[in-house]
């Protein structure tokens, strides 16, 4: 039996062994390993082009977005040329060739219906150069030489040197100035430096979401933590009943629940009808509970408890109380074992907690809008702004980007701290 077995691995002569059909074992081993990978890689190859095409890609267009600048060369490209020998700090204005050069390429722009759109773009980086660029229209296209009189007497801005040294800063094809702009930040004749303190909102924004993100987050956990561990310790019958309390919200529309929250918090609300009646507070002294940090504390907590909750609940559920049950047989007393053995073995869940609750709240704009007023708006709703409204896709890239950043380097602190493995679903 022995050797017959010997036979059929295909022990040759010179002590390779064999497959059945001559292939050295090693080698048939190896294909083998191969087939099952290339196998498993066509079963999740679905998978990641979904992943690919709705969260990748998105991702690197935004980057991308966030430093492109190509219109300037695309729509005056004789302009950027002839700008190159231009020395912006000389106080001089460019030379009659350059006017020539822009005269020739307004000219195929206004055709193509594209100097609007260039005028919008520079109007990021300098204010009236949308209206200047309309303005000049068909008056620049009918223009004969000298053109740089012309070009001033259709509008006395074409004769500043400010407007040259903003086209020649937005010639490159790549540029910071969207990155510049999210930090408060621009790039001007005189370099780098800050904008004015009555212009420089994003850095505050940036604070206020961060802080508000956190506020909310711990909110979640004090109010999460006893409802998660009431249901732990409840009777299955009893905790699937309030269960389905805590998966209510999920079933009735966000916009509807963030639409309560003004009709109970306004001043004339049943909120501050109900202090009033109770006579904790005077009629002409009511709370004001919307439109500030207030409302979007409370509205955004509400929403987002449930994420609490169900890590919480569900690493809760795992733990047995004889644990609990031992440490008070040894002397201790309620608090004692509750957060000398129960509290440290939940640790994993309101890690779990914490980190969908900040990362949802961090991103959170319709809440905000609608509850928040002006002293309650995340980052996130210029974002949407600069997206649909005022249609500056670059600086919406780039605030985007810059938030992105300080969320996985909160992940990266979170991870050297606490550690990312000790967070738990259940």
């Amino acid at each position: 039996m022995t050797s017959t077995t010997t036979d059929q691995i295909g022990a040759s002569g010179d002590g390779i062994m064999r497959a059945a059909d001559g292939t050295p074992l090693k080698r048939s081993l190896a294909r083998a390993l191969r087939r099952e990978k290339l196998r498993s890689f066509l079963l999740i190859l679905p998978l990641l082009a979904f992943i690919t095409l709705t969260f990748l890609m998105p991702i690197a267009d935004m980057l991308f977005r966030s430093v492109e600048n190509g219109i300037v060369q695309e729509t005056i490209p004789r302009t950027v040329v002839a700008l190159k020998d231009w020395d912006a700090s000389s106080g001089e204005l460019p030379s009659e060739e350059v006017f020539a050069a822009f005269q020739q390429d307004f000219t195929e722009a206004f055709k193509n219906k594209t100097h609007t759109r260039l005028g919008l773009r520079l109007n990021y980086d300098e204010p009236g150069m949308s209206g200047l660029f309309r303005k000049s229209g068909r008056k620049a296209t009918q223009l004969e030489p000298p053109y740089r009189e012309g070009f001033i007497d259709i509008d006395q801005d074409w004769g500043k040197l400010e407007t040259w040294r903003v086209i020649k800063r937005a010639s490159p094809s790549l540029t910071d100035g969207y990155f510049l702009a999210a930090v408060d930040a621009e790039r001007t004749s005189d370099g780098l430096q800050m904008k004015p303190e009555k212009e420089r909102i994003y850095l505050y924004l940036f604070w206020r979401t961060m802080f508000l993100s956190i506020v909310i987050t711990v909110s979640c956990l004090l109010l999460g933590y006893p409802i998660a561990y009431l249901l732990a310790n409840l009777p299955l019958r009893t905790s699937n009943l309030l269960m389905i309390l805590v998966l209510l919200p999920f079933w009735t529309s966000l916009l509807v629940r963030t639409s309560a929250w003004k009709v109970l918090l306004q001043q004339q609300g049943v909120v501050n009808d109900t202090l009033v009646w109770l006579g904790i507070i005077d009629t002409t002294s009511r709370l004001e509970l919307i439109n500030n940090q207030t409302g979007t504390i409370i509205a955004m907590t509400h929403i987002l408890l449930p994420f609490m909750i169900l890590p919480l609940f569900s690493v809760m559920k795992t733990i047995s109380p004889s644990y609990v049950r031992a440490a008070k047989s040894l002397g201790a007393n309620d608090w004692t074992a509750f957060w000398r053995v129960y509290f440290p073995q939940t640790v994993p869940g309101i890690g779990a907690g914490a980190i969908l609750v900040f990362i949802l709240s961090i991103g959170y704009y319709i809440t905000p809008e609608l509850v928040g007023g002006t002293s309650g708006i995340f980052i996130s709703n210029r974002i949407a702004y600069h997206i649909s409204t005022s249609l500056n896709w670059g600086l919406a890239a780039a605030l985007g980007t810059i938030l992105l950043g300080l969320v996985l380097l909160l992940f990266y602190v979170y991870d050297k701290i606490v550690g990312i493995d000790n967070v738990k679903l259940g």
